[in-house]
């Protein structure tokens, strides 16, 4: 497994839950990123109370106020990141926020489906084009044609529920606008994946588990023991030669493992790319959480 040398990434929902947990983890590596961007929608409110205390401590972590489902909002926090940057390039961008609101088939409503499914996938869209050139430029300033997260990456934060074939745990709650949105969120990172390869942008998604935060409720796991998990997942994204993440037939795969990969419907095992990979070989990868939300 190559390892992780990521100068700089942007995480979207830091102020608490996973992202909060994603930028921890970046942080205290042995040689962390000259760049860590934390975006939340209220950076000064009681929310990221955390996220301020952490900034205090880490000058290389730089807080920028983003609301994910305001195109002007995004362009401005593209913008900001560029000034930080000072002409080199993003090589990293983690699509965390999410919202879900609990709802059944019978009640779910015109308002419901159009918040979340704009914060969900229209707001991963649109972040994706605005730094974009930011990665592009990263990519371009790394040697090798190989993609992988060191480079240039964009990786979005899914959920198993959106898997059209398991709709996991659907008695436990049907969540309709919910398991739409990370559907259709899984096919715009099928979509990122062949749009943005030639650009050397590796695109993937995953889904963390059910997690114990403010939107997951009580979960299954805690968020540090399945972020484990999740971190691992990065540093398999650097498995260059074997993986094809970004071939045709790979492009965009998801799961809580890369081993283990999910499709808008279900992929067949064994069709998870080269078995000779060491890296998706090992036991650990092939593990699956016991619960699918994010």
């Amino acid at each position: 497994m190559g390892e992780l040398h990521v100068r700089s990434l942007l995480v979207t929902g830091a102020n608490r839950g996973i992202g909060l947990e994603l930028v921890q983890q970046f942080l205290g590596m042995p040689s962390p990123p000259t760049w860590v961007f934390a975006a939340c929608r209220d950076p000064k409110g009681q929310r990221a109370q955390e996220l301020l205390n952490l900034a205090s401590k880490h000058p290389n972590l730089v807080i920028i106020p983003l609301e994910v489902t305001d195109p002007a909002s995004i362009k401005a926090a593209a913008a900001r990141v560029g000034e930080h940057l000072a002409g080199s390039g993003l090589n990293l961008l983690i699509n965390n926020a999410g919202i879900a609101k609990a709802s059944s088939l019978d009640n779910e409503t015109l308002e419901n489906m159009t918040q979340i499914y704009t914060t969900n996938t229209v707001g991963p869209l649109l972040l994706g084009q605005a730094f974009l050139p930011l990665l592009k430029k990263a990519a371009q300033g790394s040697p090798g044609s190989a993609l992988n997260c060191s480079k240039a990456a964009i990786i979005n934060m899914s959920s198993s529920a959106g898997s059209i074939e398991e709709v996991f745990l659907w008695n436990y709650g049907q969540v309709v606008s919910y398991r739409c949105s990370k559907a259709a969120l899984n096919m715009l990172t099928k979509c990122q994946s062949l749009g943005y390869r030639d650009h050397g942008v590796l695109c993937a998604a995953l889904h963390p588990g059910w997690v114990q935060t403010n939107m997951g409720g009580s979960g299954s796991q805690k968020v540090r023991e399945l972020l484990a998990r999740v971190w691992k997942n990065l540093f398999i994204c650097e498995c260059r030669a074997c993986c094809g993440l970004n071939s045709p037939r790979h492009a965009g795969l998801w799961g809580n493992s890369l081993a283990d990969t999910l499709s808008w419907r279900r992929m067949r095992e064994g069709e998870t790319g080269n078995s000779s990979c060491p890296v998706l070989a090992s036991p650990h990868s092939l593990q699956r959480p016991p619960s699918p939300e994010q």
